[in-house]
């Protein structure tokens, strides 16, 4: 574990997943973007649909936002809903007022990437490979006043004890955990989600990943009221879409709850098979960074970048790890598919490893 000054490194903050799927336009079987497959399911399709009929009115947040709050047993003044997660990251970076925001890597770039171009000067604590990549609370600077950490991370998936990441928290420190995976961990272990106890908290939920609405941008700002005062100051007027309003009222419904959790579940067994399958080529360099608790894994292998080009010719998008802080080309990001879609991938794998 090390912490690095301010300087960008390197690394392309910009590039996501779905570039590793539009980039020729190529039919590629997508283990790169983390979308739970087969979604939005027909029930939740439907629902959208049926507020397209009220597209003439400006779209009102407030049934969404308290359907929010109960989900999570909080105040709606507790409560802001976003554009994706994605918008939470601008609004931080332009509407808090820090000196020295501090980013745990190997993680989503998005967070940095937004404070760097509201003008802060980033500096990183980056998690080993050798040591699970797991979080050490006293690697974070004193100093630091903003702090930014994924649970589960993406890409490493890493599951970080409730307790080790509500240890950063400070009086004067604003704490930023994205949990945009943690509805695919059973039960949300380790969720800081709903807690009023830990000073300067800020949660930050997406319904894109589990749901498949990345198309129509959805999440949520959960943190004290003024925290949310002022991140809903810099939003621009009717941020959220009244199909996206929708969808989130949707989501956080008891219906949609229960299926999140039996998805989870299903997940974690499709990953497992996964994990298992990587392991019969531990003899030719392939690793997984783990244990893995999110719906995708980190791999790292002798001439990834090759091999993942070689992927690519077979039909199968993986997502590139070098542009994440901490990682180098010797790292892949897979998706989490269902067990056929595996076994068909992990003979592609065989075929394309050096």
């Amino acid at each position: 574990m090390r912490t690095e000054g301010g300087g960008g490194g390197g690394h392309d903050l910009r590039h996501h997943g779905d570039a590793e799927v539009r980039d020729d336009g190529a039919a590629l079987v997508d283990l790169a973007v983390n979308v739970r497959a087969d979604t939005p399911p027909p029930w939740l399709r439907e629902e959208i649909a049926g507020s397209l009929a009220g597209l003439a009115a400006y779209p009102d947040g407030r049934a969404a936002r308290a359907a929010v709050a109960a989900r999570h047993g909080l105040p709606v003044e507790r409560v802001l809903l976003t554009a994706g997660a994605a918008e939470a990251f601008v609004l931080l970076a332009r509407a808090l007022k820090v000196r020295r925001p501090v980013v745990v890597h190997p993680q989503f770039t998005e967070p940095e990437a937004a404070l760097r171009d509201a003008g802060h000067t980033v500096d990183r604590v980056v998690l080993r490979a050798a040591d699970g990549f797991r979080l050490d609370p006293a690697a974070v600077p004193e100093s630091a006043d903003l702090v930014v950490i994924g649970n589960p991370t993406n890409p490493t998936s890493v599951l970080h004890p409730a307790a080790a990441v509500a240890g950063l928290a400070r009086p004067g420190r604003v704490l930023v955990v994205d949990e945009a995976f943690m509805d695919a961990v059973p039960g949300e272990r380790e969720a800081l989600a709903g807690r009023t106890d830990v000073p300067g908290l800020v949660v930050l939920r997406s319904l894109t990943k589990t749901w498949g609405l990345a198309g129509l941008r959805i999440g949520y700002v959960l943190a004290e009221p003024g925290i949310v005062a002022e991140l809903e100051r810099a939003q621009p007027l009717w941020p959220v879409s009244t199909p996206a309003l929708t969808a989130a009222e949707a989501c956080v419904s008891p219906r949609a709850l229960a299926e999140a959790g039996h998805a989870a579940h299903r997940v974690a067994a499709d990953r497992a098979h996964l994990v298992a399958g990587l392991a019969r080529f531990a003899d030719r360099g392939v690793r997984v960074a783990g244990p893995a608790e999110g719906p995708f894994v980190l791999v790292r292998m002798p001439g990834a970048a090759e091999v993942r080009h070689r992927l690519r010719a077979l039909g199968y998008a993986v997502r590139r790890g070098d542009t994440f802080p901490g990682l180098d080309e010797n790292w892949i990001r897979l998706a989490v598919r269902d067990r056929h879609t595996a076994d068909v991938f992990l003979k592609a794998l065989s075929a394309a490893l050096l």
